[in-house]
């Protein structure tokens, strides 16, 4: 699902949680509830949750964060053994209650309800092929083109994991889907080419299927098993099914989930979150050591990369900056200076620390450089000498199309300003980008294996029309500054 916050970085878009009961008095949707807030970083636009029990698919689904949306009150009603869950960030459609998710569909076989992460690239020549067949759309998302091309497949079979594969043809992009239907069947599905993380765990005697490991942690499971590329697994009584594989040539993982999107205390396929972000850190160190006295993190997403950095270059770690974390909901308010007064009250320096110091900035990424410009300022004004700045990812040269709302090609900076020209714009006495070797070295897999076409141009979707898409979703974009 394309959305820029206010400051300056990607939204983390989507989170699903899927949750199956084998005792069918259990009532799950605290499960799903916890899950939802151990992935609330995903995404903080709106939250839902559904439920099967026996008579059909309810539920609740609100704008704002899952500890608003859904009080004990409500969550006492809905009473299920299966569920599904989602917080969401929009990328291809606006922020309304309409747009939230999970969403709710019916078709030959009944109703069913689906939770998605990614973005469906093809969504818009679906939809418009499938309005000309007669349906009739209610929303601007991607999900409902999903749902509609479920419904169609379902017209020819009454088996839920042959219309899923049959939809998964047809469908191009990135996904990690839950589904659920009346019958309480649970199903796991990710595209071909494994853009976004899914796995499953099991707490207790109940399973769990998530965006990241973190959530089913956190509530003191155990992680079972990942949902392959182009995997359909059914959860069962007797625990995940895997029904049929939908094959590709390569894998596409986004290369974005190991250096921001997840949770540091995640793994992505069985790699730690943790452990990559260090690695980048030690090996920026190495491509562009610096002679200076602290290494500052940007928080939070700049920590690990600058523990590994610290440690590689002798140069010790403070915590120069520190983060409100109350004012963070910038991105919604409608006056661009209201938004960057409030950027300048989410990070502030500690004198002590920076004043008379050569200064190294780790963070994870720069796309406009905006806000990038704002924390030189911050650092400098706070006395220090020199503002040296690292970034543990590449230059972001391209937009995304498959569920990052990074803008449109002309806004990201690296796309039309050299490194010089881009250091000289944020104000800092020395700029250094991780490579694109050095990244795949932290991460610990091939070219092949990952997706990184905002850094290279290299789309792995076939046929993918970036100048429509580029037209059609980022003109949908709401601004960020």
């Amino acid at each position: 699902m394309f959305e820029m916050s206010s400051v300056g970085k990607p939204r983390e878009h989507c989170g699903v949680i899927g949750v199956y009961s084998p005792d069918k008095s259990i009532q799950v949707s605290r499960y799903a509830f916890d899950g939802l807030l151990a992935l609330q970083h995903r995404g903080q636009e709106s939250a839902g949750i559904y439920v099967q029990n026996g008579k059909g698919i309810t539920g609740h689904k609100d704008i704002g964060l899952a500890s608003t949306v859904f009080t004990k009150k409500i969550l006492s009603t809905l009473y299920g053994s299966k569920a599904i869950a989602h917080v969401r960030y929009s990328t291809t459609a606006d922020s309304n209650i309409e747009n939230a998710q999970p969403k709710k569909f019916v078709s030959t076989l009944g109703s069913y309800a689906i939770a998605f992460n990614g973005t469906i690239t093809n969504f818009l020549k679906l939809r418009a092929i499938l309005e000309d067949k007669g349906h009739v759309f209610h929303t601007d998302s991607d999900t409902e083109t999903i749902a509609h091309v479920l419904a169609a497949n379902l017209l020819e079979t009454d088996d839920y994991s042959q219309a899923i594969v049959e939809s998964m043809h047809e469908l191009k992009g990135s996904y990690s889907m839950v589904l659920l239907n009346e019958a309480g069947e649970l199903y796991a599905v990710r595209d071909p080419l494994g853009f976004k993380p899914l796995c499953i765990g099991k707490i207790n005697d109940i399973y769990m299927i998530a965006s990241e490991t973190a959530a089913i942690e956190s509530l003191n499971g155990k992680v079972i098993q990942y949902v392959e590329p182009g995997e359909v697994t059914r959860i069962t009584d007797d625990g995940p099914v895997r029904e049929t594989t939908v094959k590709a040539d390569r894998r596409a993982r986004c290369m974005f989930e190991f250096i921001y999107f997840s949770r540091t205390d995640s793994k992505f396929d069985g790699i730690s979150i943790y452990k990559v972000r260090e690695r980048l850190g030690k090996i920026l160190s190495e491509i562009h050591p610096v002679d200076a006295d602290i290494v500052v993190p940007v928080p939070d997403s700049g920590r690990t990369a600058a523990m590994g950095f610290a440690e590689e270059s002798g140069i010790p770690l403070k915590e120069g900056l520190i983060k409100n974390r109350y004012v963070w909901r910038t991105f919604i308010m409608p006056v661009k200076a209201e938004r960057e007064n409030h950027v300048k009250l989410k990070l502030n320096p500690v004198r002590e620390l920076i004043s008379g110091k050569d200064v190294v900035l780790i963070d994870d990424s720069i796309v406009r450089a905006t806000t990038m410009k704002r924390i030189v300022c911050l650092v400098r004004n706070a006395g220090a000498r020199k503002v040296h700045v690292r970034v543990s990812c590449p230059p972001i040269i391209a937009p995304c199309y498959m569920g990052i709302d990074f803008p449109t090609s002309r806004e990201l900076i690296a796309s039309a300003k050299t490194i010089k020209e881009i250091e000289k714009f944020i104000g800092a006495d020395s700029l250094g980008y991780m490579t694109i070797d050095g990244l795949m070295q932290g991460i610990g897999l091939p070219e092949n294996e990952l997706c990184l076409a905002c850094l290279n141009k290299n789309y792995p979707i076939e046929s993918i029309d970036t100048d429509y898409l580029e037209k059609q979703l980022g003109g949908a974009r709401r601004s960020e500054n």
